[in-house]
């Protein structure tokens, strides 16, 4: 199922809203379980008898095999047709453009940034149901088309977003028009300010957390490709040590088998990020081990020769002191099985992008992580935007398998994305992106996150801090990697 199909989804959805609300105020925020919430303001409670006559509405428009109209006008004239829809207007009058893209459907108008399907008839499987205290549009799953994806209940990633919404409302920027024009007003030192000391806020509590239960020796942080968790890994133990609680790390990567012992995948290549690719009995016993007072010689892997070696480097932890390991199958219960989980804390560190370019249009995490990734693989792996994009479909195929499943096991979810960085990175990622050429099987999705990334008025990198979590990808950090 593509991004196509999924627009396409969210227009019916505001066609319908449109139909029977027409002063309603819809929003799509942000996905999960499975899903896309959305919040939707009528004039009374959400209640399943109106989430069931917006769904049934959906249903007639797809029925109807309706036209989706494109339109190109001068800006002008696109901003008298979205007069009244301030989340729009402000991002349109903040674009140096003389022309702009809208689409129509049935008398409906409406603003999608990518490509949909010809007509709503193209649509064959969705669900909508009351979530919380809003909607929760479901999709057909990734890999059988034929059936919506799992309902997976996940409480606390719902409630990390919930939370970023709610902080940007106060601050008045839940968009790029609004985030837009605070740049243009000169305000980007105080945003950077701001949201970094909020990060910085964010984190000790998660230190508090971890201060106030005595029993945990051992703190875990995963989270997907481009997530920061190196960067969380060390702030965390800046805040850590703050309470006089001091940390050691320990490398997931020292803990593989021997080559030949890797496990293979289905088409019998070695599977180095499956689970069984560590030699889970060593770090058990190592951990156990180092909890108990006594100290172990590290292993070492050399991954030239696909061995396991002796280091020669020993710790031990002292009572003032915590492990600190990161890695991706660091939330996956197997990993510590034989650890006492009382003693375990689980961090979840994700780039939860809660900022949106409208009411209708949502930024997907994944795209504020892989423009991450491709400003820094292009800086510190002489890697270009064609190499990183092209690598991008294998390395979300091991997160949904090994990462995404373990999310809620989390003791804490820390959200390292920040308002502004889409703007921050533009300057960078923009030239990587325009090196894609026409005949590049990745051209489309390159030509797809600039679009996104023209919406972003940009900001100098000089103003971010160097203990910023975005120094991890732009270099000029504070701290070592």
């Amino acid at each position: 199922m593509g991004k196509e199909y999924k627009r396409t989804l969210f227009l019916i959805l505001c066609k319908a809203v449109h139909d029977l609300y027409p002063e309603g105020k819809l929003k799509i925020m942000f996905p999960v379980s499975n899903g896309y919430y959305c919040e939707l303001q009528v004039g009374e409670v959400l209640s399943p008898e109106i989430v069931a006559d917006i769904r049934h509405r959906m249903r007639d428009i797809i029925k109807a095999d309706l036209p989706i109209m494109a339109h190109k006008k001068p800006k002008e004239e696109v901003l008298k047709v979205f007069e009244g829809d301030a989340s729009k207007t402000s991002l349109m009058e903040s674009l140096d453009t003389k022309t702009l893209r809208y689409c129509s459907l049935d008398g409906y108008n409406d603003t999608f940034y990518s490509e949909m399907l010809p007509s709503t008839g193209g649509i064959n499987l969705f669900g909508l149901e009351l979530y919380y205290n809003g909607m929760l549009l479901r999709v057909p799953d990734v890999n059988n088309p034929e059936k919506l994806g799992k309902f997976i209940r996940q409480d606390k990633m719902f409630d990390v977003f919930m939370a970023s919404h709610r902080w940007q409302d106060r601050m008045g920027i839940g968009n790029v028009g609004t985030l837009n024009k605070a740049v243009e007003a000169g305000y980007s030192t105080q945003l950077i300010a701001v949201f970094e000391a909020m990060q910085d806020k964010n984190l000790s509590k998660i230190a508090d957390d971890i201060c106030s239960r005595r029993d945990v020796r051992v703190i875990l942080i995963a989270g997907p490709s481009s997530s920061g968790k190196t960067t969380t890994c060390k702030r965390l133990s800046v805040q850590l040590a703050v309470n006089g609680l001091y940390t050691k790390q320990l490398s997931m990567d020292d803990y593989y088998v021997d080559r030949e012992l890797s496990p293979r995948d289905e088409e019998g290549n070695y599977d180095f990020e499956s689970i069984h690719a560590l030699n889970l009995s060593l770090f058990n016993d190592q951990l156990n081990a180092l909890i108990n007072g006594e100290e172990v010689e590290l292993p070492r892997y050399n991954f030239k020769m696909g061995k396991s070696e002796k280091s020669g480097k020993t710790v031990r932890l002292e009572d003032n002191e915590v492990l600190v390991i990161e890695g991706i199958h660091a939330l996956n219960p197997e990993l510590t099985a034989h650890i006492q989980q009382r003693m375990v804390y689980r961090v979840y560190a994700s780039a939860l992008t809660s900022i949106t370019l409208d009411d209708h249009n949502y930024i997907p995490t994944t795209d504020n992580r892989l423009i991450r990734r491709m400003v820094r693989d292009y800086k510190y792996r002489n890697s270009s935007a064609e190499d990183t994009l092209s690598r991008w479909t294998s390395v979300r195929r091991g997160e949904d398998k090994w990462i995404f499943p373990y999310q809620e096991n989390a003791d804490a979810v820390f959200n390292t994305a920040l308002l502004f960085e889409l703007a921050v990175l533009k300057p960078q990622a923009e030239p990587l992106l325009a090196a894609v050429h026409k005949g590049s099987p990745v051209y489309d999705e390159a030509k797809r996150l600039r679009s996104l990334l023209r919406h972003v008025m940009p900001m100098s990198e000089k103003q971010i801090p160097p203990t910023s979590l975005l120094r991890e990808f732009l270099g000029g950090s504070s701290f070592e990697y």
